[in-house]
């Protein structure tokens, strides 16, 4: 089962659950222009290709140390799921994209101080059976969750393709087209989805 979120030593080829919420549980973002921000600092570091800043500086580019396999950006938090294959990467992103995020953030709805509660938290996954229930659980997080557009369901359903986000890690444990099903057929499996809440219970109202 996932590990407790306060481990701090990462680790090489492993899988992590990064969220993190608003301080004070206010809102990170508020329009759709900042949802898209946020994607678009994502894509910048691990797409398959590096990109670069106005003055011809590569951003930290990450793509070949670890993958994207799923998120949920929400009014006041958002969810991560990744595989990194260096110990560092994980940190390096979100480092990046915490800062420049807060930034563009703070600029732009005329604000001060610090956006995030704290820093991100993050739990190492250690059974395949908790990678694909919490691959839902991310999912599950809009009530409307089939038509919310700041989720990466639609990738996972075919409906969209990108090379900073790589669903097949988790689609490989289904045969084709029974991720849709396996989504919708949360109650049969609500303990497991308990136990998952339990492990955020540092962010309970997640």
């Amino acid at each position: 089962m996932p590990s407790r979120n306060r481990l701090k030593a990462y680790v090489s080829d492993g899988y992590y659950h990064i969220y993190n919420r608003g301080a004070n549980k206010r809102k990170i973002f508020i329009d759709e222009e900042d949802y898209s921000v946020f994607l678009n600092l994502i894509k910048r570091h691990l797409a398959d290709q590096p990109t670069k800043d106005r003055w011809g500086r590569e951003y930290n580019w990450l793509h070949q140390d670890m993958e994207l396999l799923s998120f949920c950006l929400m009014p006041n938090h958002f969810h991560l799921l990744i595989y990194q294959r260096t110990p560092k990467a994980m940190t390096s992103l979100m480092h990046d994209l915490g800062g420049a995020y807060a930034s563009y953030f703070n600029k732009k709805h005329r604000r001060q101080g610090p956006l995030f509660q704290d820093r991100f938290k993050a739990s190492l996954i250690d059974r395949d059976e908790y990678l694909q229930h919490i691959s839902r659980y991310i999912h599950l997080n809009p009530e409307s969750y089939e038509s919310w557009d700041f989720s990466s369901l639609s990738y996972f359903l075919n409906h969209k393709k990108a090379s900073w986000i790589n669903p097949q890690r988790i689609l490989t444990m289904f045969r084709e087209g029974e991720y849709k099903g396996f989504v919708s057929d949360y109650r049969s499996h609500k303990k497991m989805l308990d136990e998952i809440k339990l492990e955020l219970a540092n962010s309970a109202d997640l």
